[in-house]
């Protein structure tokens, strides 16, 4: 049997993305039910925001001309608190204001209370010399009449949903979510709920990649269909994967991607479409398929995790997450990499790239978790995050190193 040559992630990543046209599909949803997905086209301003000038803080609408030197006395001729507007002010006069209103034609400033003295109910005093344009939110300053705010491909974050609400949409068109399939693989598969822990067979496991794949899935928009657990037999993964193409935009598997004889995925995909069967530079996840699986007027794309649960934790957010996101049409599918101090040693190098799972400690470094094997998945949960190691290098407490957060990935 020959064995696979090692495909970098560099190169694997952009040959997944390279495949992941995105879906023509639109929704229109409420403002309100926005987060998280794609912008199918991008947002333009009818408005001004602010709509005009306004006060930024409670205090005196002034003309900075009346009070060029600290002490002057002006006559309080109105009142304007938010949602009113005022009138008119003269040479001499001011405006009790408050923030968010209105600045009165003829003012050009506003002094905060806290630097103003009332002498009665008519007259303030201004205790220090005003400039022009103090306190002063000017008109458009936020956003611009005609601007586009938002683009087509951003990810709706609540920030983006509150900057479209101040524009007056209450709705915006968005991305259709992917619908995919999820389905397991391996005999040795068994669900919690069916089996009491004491009643465990001999090589049975729970299946939890199942659990965290569907949650990961659901987190990045996805329409999911779990199809639960397929006996490692080659017909029953044909039907499997031929129900699932009918109506879906992708499938996703775990288990089964390896080249043993009870791994059938991979003859079961080939029957049906095409995969590439992908052997990656990386620790963990080294097992790794794309392909298409054919269906009546199209293709389905087909994604085959490994089974070792920190793998297939690990491949998913290296390369499905992406993938997902590029099907939504979104411009940003990579991962920032932050600079950090490594609070461990690594010695032993490997000829892979390595994703190692550390936890951030109130000193601003890095902690290391003691297991690194790819089936221990309490790593991923004590964990912040990852270290990103290039293939071959070693770590010595006190190295500068790239991480990659969970919060951020899992977002």
């Amino acid at each position: 049997m020959t064995r696979l040559a090692l495909l970098s992630l560099d190169d694997a990543l952009p040959q997944l993305l390279g495949q992941a046209h995105a879906l023509t599909a639109m929704q229109t949803v409420s403002t309100f039910d926005a987060d998280g997905r794609v912008l199918a086209q991008n947002v333009v301003s009818a408005l001004q925001v602010p709509p005009q000038d306004n006060s930024a803080m409670d205090g005196y609408a002034v003309r900075a001309s009346d009070c060029v030197t600290a002490g002057a006395v002006l006559r309080v001729t109105q009142r304007i608190p938010a949602g009113s507007h005022g009138t008119l002010l003269s040479a001499g006069e001011s405006a009790r204001i408050f923030t968010g209103a209105p600045i009165p034609q003829g003012a050009d400033a506003v002094v905060m209370q806290e630097d103003c003295e009332a002498l009665d109910a008519e007259q303030v005093k201004v205790l220090k010399a005003v400039p022009v344009g103090q306190w002063v939110r000017r008109s458009g300053e936020d956003v611009t009449r005609g601007a586009t705010v938002l683009t087509q491909g951003t990810r709706l974050t609540p920030a983006e949903l509150g900057l479209a609400a101040s524009i007056g949409l209450a709705q915006l068109h968005v991305s259709a979510r992917p619908r995919v399939a999820l389905f397991s693989t391996g005999d040795e598969l068994v669900m919690p709920g069916d089996v009491a822990p004491a009643a465990m067979p001999a090589g049975a496991i729970y299946n939890s990649n199942r659990f965290f794949l569907r949650a990961m899935l659901k987190r990045l928009g996805c329409e999911v269909t779990d199809l639960g657990i397929v006996p490692d037999q080659r017909e029953a993964t044909i039907a499997a994967l031929r129900h699932a193409a009918q109506h879906h935009d992708l499938i996703l598997t775990s288990g089964g991607v390896s080249v043993g004889e009870e791994d059938h995925i991979k003859p079961a995909v080939e029957s049906l479409g095409e995969l590439n069967l992908w052997q990656l530079a990386i620790k963990p996840g080294k097992p790794f398929a794309y392909g298409q699986v054919n269906r009546d007027g199209g293709m389905c794309h087909f994604m085959g995790l490994p089974g070792n649960p920190v793998s297939s934790f690990v491949t998913f957010l290296l390369l499905v997450r992406p993938f997902v996101l590029a099907l939504q049409g979104a411009t940003k599918t990579d991962m920032a990499r932050t600079e950090m101090t490594a609070h461990f040693d690594w010695p032993r190098a490997d000829k892979r790239r390595e994703f190692l799972r550390v936890q951030r400690n109130a000193q601003g470094g890095l902690d290391l978790f003691p297991n690194q094997s790819s089936g221990v998945l309490t790593s991923a949960v004590w964990g912040d995050g990852v270290v990103d190691n290039p293939a071959g290098q070693t770590i010595a407490k006190g190295d500068t190193v790239h991480f990659i957060s969970f919060a951020e990935w899992l977002s």
